[in-house]
């Protein structure tokens, strides 16, 4: 993949702008759209037209005008060709293709700065997704977290929620477990024992929180890996990622201490793909995984009655 930043060998003047410039933009996802759009309008193309031309559905192709699905490269070079864009067109979309498959990271501070929390943008996530796939390897996943052990997570954030916000927050966490029952969707879980273990609280906390997990296991719609702590390692543990399938997309997600993290570009979320697909030889599913939450509960509690 050639950096932004250095165009192709033989790229117009117009091209080296545009590959010069994306660096800067802070949502080239967005102006990629807008481009691609701008082309279909400008050859007066329907968008029914221009998907049979490229190969894609109609809701493909409406969910990439919108800045919804980032295509990879050589679907939008078969887009550029269908429209006649010129040569200086395709090299500026190569440009904002490869910026666009970039990870997005966005600062915590900056995005709290007009609102109160988060939780809604995860929310769309989960409810754009026909699967979703959630590795944490420090505690456990906000779907799966009692109202307790939300709370005392949320109040170790940096930057501080203020109390109204910490509420709120909360409040929407919660009520973005409601997903769970859809019979429609599908939630994997890989978590580590030592996210398991993690203690955000009295041990009475991990103990409820141990229960819902229990609970939660037996719905349909939710399949629950734990990675034991003495397991022999097919792979390293990275950081906590959630992968968001549907039909014609995917990203993935990550929260890193600077800020949250989307990656939408295809060869980035198959490297997130083929992580998972490692853990989950680590991982106990099924019987083995309800006795060892089993076993777990029974070591905490225990430690409470003693």
């Amino acid at each position: 993949m050639v950096p932004v930043n250095q165009p192709t060998e033989g790229a117009t003047a117009a091209a080296v702008t545009a590959a010069n410039s994306v660096a800067h933009q802070s949502r080239p996802r967005q102006q990629l759209a807008a481009e691609l759009r701008r082309l279909r309008d400008l050859a007066g193309i329907s968008g029914r037209e221009l998907a049979k031309r490229v190969g894609i559905s109609q809701s493909t192709l409406s969910r990439i005008e919108a800045g919804t699905v980032v295509p990879p490269l050589p679907q939008v070079l078969d887009w550029a060709k269908a429209v006649g864009a010129e040569e200086d067109s395709q090299q500026s979309l190569r440009a904002l293709t490869e910026a666009a498959h970039s990870p997005e990271v966005h600062d915590w501070a900056a995005s709290l700065a007009e609102r109160p929390h988060l939780q809604d943008d995860v929310r769309a996530f989960e409810e754009d997704a026909q699967v979703v796939r959630n590795f944490q390897p420090t505690l456990v996943p906000g779907l799966l977290q009692t109202a307790d052990y939300a709370r005392r997570v949320f109040a170790t954030f940096d930057p501080p929620y203020t109390p109204d916000a910490l509420t709120a927050a909360l409040a929407a966490r919660l009520d973005r477990q409601r997903v769970l029952y859809d019979p429609a969707k599908r939630f994997e879980f890989l978590i580590t024992e030592a996210a398991l273990r993690f203690r955000p609280g009295p041990h009475r906390i991990l103990l409820a929180q141990l229960d819902r997990i229990i609970s939660i296991e037996t719905l349909d719609t939710v399949v629950i890996g734990v990675i034991p702590q003495d397991v022999e390692a097919s792979t390293t543990i990275p950081h906590g990622f959630v992968i968001y399938e549907n039909e014609d997309h995917a990203l993935a997600s990550a929260e890193p201490i600077p800020g949250s993290m989307v990656t939408r570009g295809p060869e980035l979320v198959d490297a997130h793909r083929r992580r998972w697909v490692a853990l989950t030889r680590m991982a106990l599913f099924d019987t083995d995984s309800r006795e060892f939450l089993a076993e777990l509960r029974d070591e905490i509690h225990r430690i409470t009655t003693h």
